[in-house]
């Protein structure tokens, strides 16, 4: 099943953080583009460009992701996305806003590779540029007994339904497993599923701004992000690059 529907299905109606990303968009000059690490299908970069930026590009290392971008964006509004890893992917040294919504940080698998993708926004701003790094500093407490069960995120395309429903996550050693049942019912009514997890790694805003800090970003403040029915609340970490 392709990923790219997945995504459009979990996250595409997710705007609990937007709100902050348009208040830091807001702050970066007129004619200074706006990067997105882990774009995915451009929720936010499609947002932020729609909102009158001068320019936003979306990283993503999936392909496909990158190309419902493009097909989104219809040529029509200043957005744009490019196939590259985030833990090594310079462009130009012009971008005020660096943002890195969804925890994207903590899908990095260690210390290393966070100072790489760290250093990767750096590389790509101006002295004085601005980064935000959304992460989820630990577990949501369980449900209490007796709550209803959150509804699953639930699309129809072509006639074909899918439906993601968000389950317990599970705390394991130094990470968190954030576990959905996806199930598809095709035009004929043939019911599939099967269980997606994804790991996120435990990391504290702390821990965060010292890794950050050997990358030459400074932390100048933290933002709350609420939580909804289908996904945890989180924090952003606010970075400057040092001039």
């Amino acid at each position: 099943m392709s990923e790219l529907i997945w995504h459009d299905v979990e996250c595409g109606d997710y705007a609990a953080d937007l709100p902050l990303w348009e208040e830091l968009a807001d702050q970066v000059s007129d004619d200074k583009p706006i990067m997105e690490l882990g774009c995915g299908t451009g929720r936010v970069t499609l947002h932020l460009a729609r909102r009158g930026a001068y320019l936003v590009l979306g990283v993503d290392s999936n392909p496909e992701l990158v190309a419902a971008v493009w097909d989104k964006s219809g040529g029509g509004v200043p957005a744009d996305a490019e196939l590259a890893d985030v833990r090594d992917c310079e462009f130009y040294p012009d971008f005020e806003l660096v943002i890195a919504p969804m925890q994207l940080i903590q899908l990095l698998k260690g210390r290393a590779e966070r100072l790489d993708c760290l250093r990767c926004a750096a590389a790509n701003m101006p002295p004085g540029g601005r980064a935000a790094f959304a992460i989820v500093e630990e577990a949501p407490e369980p449900a209490p007994q007796g709550a209803l069960p959150p509804l699953p995120d639930v699309r129809k395309l072509e006639g074909w339904i899918y439906s993601s429903l968000p389950l317990e996550p599970v705390v394991a050693e130094g990470s968190i497993i954030v576990r959905r049942l996806r199930q598809t019912v095709s035009p004929d009514g043939e019911l599939r599923e099967c269980l997606n997890e994804v790991e996120l790694q435990l990391l504290s805003a702390e821990a965060l701004e010292e890794e950050a800090a050997e990358a030459g970003l400074r932390a100048v403040g933290r933002r709350a992000i609420p939580a909804t029915e289908a996904h945890v609340g989180s924090t952003a970490v606010l970075l400057e690059k040092e001039t």
